[in-house]
């Protein structure tokens, strides 16, 4: 847009504001402080009808404190292990009845009882001291392994099983053969000996030196050594290994022993399963992170943990998104999944069924409640720091007693509101419509006044010339005939431009839908500019496919339209100037299609170039003429006659429109 156009807008806009502004405060201002009125009466109505329903919620919530406290203390005594119960029972026990995520298990004393990291330590272990002609022959048997001489350790390993009177020793000697029979290649043998002679019953409790039970770890061992794992030893000694790793009686396995035998079980078994591991992993990740101190005196409530754990409350337990509940009689800690203990609180305060028509929510330390309308309080003695939270289950509750009340200034103020709106509207589209109608008054002055200033003065000065130098020359009076005669037909078009323009903003132009000839209407178009194109050096090209089929529309306006593209493709051409115009069928439209090798075009200018009074090159616009209205007039005569334009175009390189219209549906009917 020039700088004289943006002055004018500005100008216009300017003379707009003291009628617009005036009229915007009138309207607008007392709406503002009605509806600032009834705003502040809606929140007055709902804050007294909150406050309201916040002390009926509340007095219902202190009931619910009791009901948590009374949930957890029962849920403390439900912990108690039964006195006979041996503490790797207990613990299975209490998992496999869902009451905990994980559970530590302490004896009488207060000491850790499971998970313990062995079955029995060192020293512990039920064994016959040793002879002095059997230990001197465990040390032949470990100097022969030493050496390498696998075979001969193995025999020796052996024969000491054989001469141990302690089934501890036994065992021992035993895995130790299986070992020197594997590192001696006799595979085979050693599963014997880890499967037959070390599966016997007399080996069940047998530890080694550090208390781990040496039975299981024997079938581990012999599973892994067995390589067909679809044979049916390999299926019983995975069975055998399986269930006595289910297995929570005596003889005690020690939670470390079995947390690695079920995950190496699983490695080569793993369609197994077993419901007490994670609860095992869980119960060893807390041992690891808060070390049990064992009380200095006989268990009191409290003494747990240093006497930082109390039966029956909640407690932080070091892991993340886990809490502790020690049992009443302090000998079981219970591990609490934080969206456990939510669900299962929340799922046991719903069916008490005291509150109807509200949600109870249980929130942990440094959670905060939110939604619009809630009553909260402390969750009661058992649970520090967590919150009970409740809301209406339907929020809108909370205005029921000023229902009709707030309804009334609702509907005031929407009706205001909208009355607003449609004034609002109606002003704002008349002024818009009165601003777009004097730029586009403002738009086309100029661009006549500039547009047909500039063929009069060039028909000016030739005629003043002439008369000045006389007429004596004939061939320079005949040459500046012509140029005059190309500004009165310059000056024409741009004439029939305007009218034609006119008569479209003003919905009065009229087509005739007549069946035509497309070779007529190219050579009639043609004739109109060849002799143009001619005078100014352009080489122009015809090429019309044979056997065109009709088309329906005004041969004129249609005429119009080829002759407005064919002036822009000289217009736009520089030093070559070659125009083509083609016209050929495709599908069930025939294409008129005009080509030149001029300046091109960008994507953005494509995308503007059939707005009307846009100029792609304002200095080349001037110096060839044309007031941006040609290719806008085009396309309203196109699609006028249902049909389209598009442009293909490259920078340096050239154009190409193509106009398609629809055959007549005489032609189409005949498939032509």
């Amino acid at each position: 847009m020039s700088l004289r156009r943006l002055k004018a807008w500005a100008g216009h806009d300017d003379l707009l504001w003291p009628v617009v502004l005036p009229l915007l405060l009138v309207v607008f201002v007392p709406t503002i402080g009605v509806l600032s009125f009834m705003i502040r009466a809606i929140e007055n109505e709902q804050l007294a009808v909150r406050q309201r329903l916040v002390d009926i919620y509340r007095s219902q919530l202190v009931g619910l404190q009791g009901d948590v406290d009374a949930y957890w203390q029962g849920l403390s005594s439900g912990l108690d292990p039964s006195p006979s119960a041996a503490p790797a029972e207990v613990f299975a026990e209490k998992i496999r009845a869902g009451l905990a995520e994980a559970v530590v298990i302490f004896d009488s004393d207060g000491r850790l009882a499971y998970p313990s990291p062995s079955s029995t330590s060192e020293g512990e272990v039920d064994q016959e001291p040793a002879s002095t002609d059997w230990r001197r022959a465990l040390n032949g048997a470990q100097r022969l392994e030493r050496a390498g001489r696998f075979g001969e350790a193995a025999d020796a390993y052996a024969s000491l099983a054989a001469q141990a009177e302690d089934r501890h020793r036994a065992a021992q000697a035993l895995q130790a053969q299986a070992r020197c029979l594997v590192r001696a290649q006799r595979v085979d043998e050693a599963i014997s000996v880890l499967t037959e002679e070390l599966g016997r019953l007399e080996f069940r409790d047998a530890a080694d030196a550090q208390g781990r039970l040496i039975q299981p770890s024997a079938r581990l061992r012999a599973l892994q050594l067995i390589e067909d794992r679809s044979s049916p030893l390999f299926q019983q000694v995975e069975a055998e290994l399986s269930l006595r790793l289910r297995d929570y009686g005596e003889p005690q396995l020690s939670s470390s022993q079995r947390r690695f035998l079920i995950k190496e079980l699983l490695a080569l078994a793993p369609n197994l399963v077993f419901d007490t591991l994670d609860a095992e992993e869980l119960a060893a990740s807390y041992l690891n992170t808060e070390p049990v101190d064992p009380p200095t005196s006989s268990l009191q409530p409290g003494s747990l943990q240093s006497g930082l754990l109390q039966s029956g409350l909640l407690q932080s337990s070091g892991l993340p998104g886990y809490w502790l509940l020690k049992s009443a009689d302090g000998r079981v800690v219970a591990l609490f999944e934080q969206l456990e203990i939510v669900e299962q609180l929340e799922n046991h305060l719903h069916g008490l069924g005291r509150i109807q028509g509200a949600t109870i929510e249980l929130l942990p330390p440094k959670v905060e409640a939110d939604g619009p309308f809630r009553v909260s309080l402390p969750a009661g003695a058992s649970l520090p720091d967590w919150q009970l939270v409740l809301r209406p289950e339907d929020e809108t509750l909370f205005a029921t007693a000023a229902d009709q009340r707030i309804r009334s200034h609702m509907l005031t103020g929407f009706l205001l509101f909208l009355m607003l709106s449609v004034l609002g509207l109606v002003v704002g589209r008349a002024v818009s419509r009165q601003v777009k109608l004097t730029r586009l008054k403002n738009d086309l002055l100029s661009t006549v006044s500039h547009e047909l200033k500039t063929p009069l003065a060039s028909m000016r000065l030739l005629v003043d010339t002439l008369l000045e130098t006389g007429t004596d020359d004939s061939r320079r009076v005949r040459e500046y005939l012509e140029l005059i005669a190309q500004e009165n037909t310059r000056l024409s078009r741009l004439v029939e431009n305007f009218l034609t323009f006119s008569k479209m903003e003003q919905g009065r132009q009229s087509f005739d839908q007549v069946p035509l000839s497309v070779e007529a209407l190219v050579q009639d178009a043609s004739a109109s500019v060849a002799d143009r194109f001619e005078t100014l050096g352009c080489r122009f090209e015809v090429e019309i496919s044979p056997d065109l089929p009709e088309i329906v529309g005004d041969h004129d306006a249609l005429v119009t339209v080829l002759i407005n593209l064919l002036d822009n493709a000289e217009k736009y051409s520089e030093e070559e100037k070659d125009v083509q115009l083609r016209a050929f069928a495709e599908g069930d439209a025939v294409c008129l299609a005009v080509t030149d090798r001029g300046i091109g075009l960008s994507p953005r200018a494509q995308s503007k170039i059939f707005d009307r009074f846009y100029q792609v090159d304002q200095s080349l616009a001037r110096a060839g003429s044309g007031c941006g209205l040609g290719l806008s007039i085009v396309r309203s005569i196109v699609e006028a006659h249902d049909g389209k334009i598009d442009v293909e175009s490259r920078l340096g390189e050239g154009s190409t429109f193509t106009v398609r219209l629809p055959i007549s549906s005489s032609q189409a009917d005949k498939g032509v």
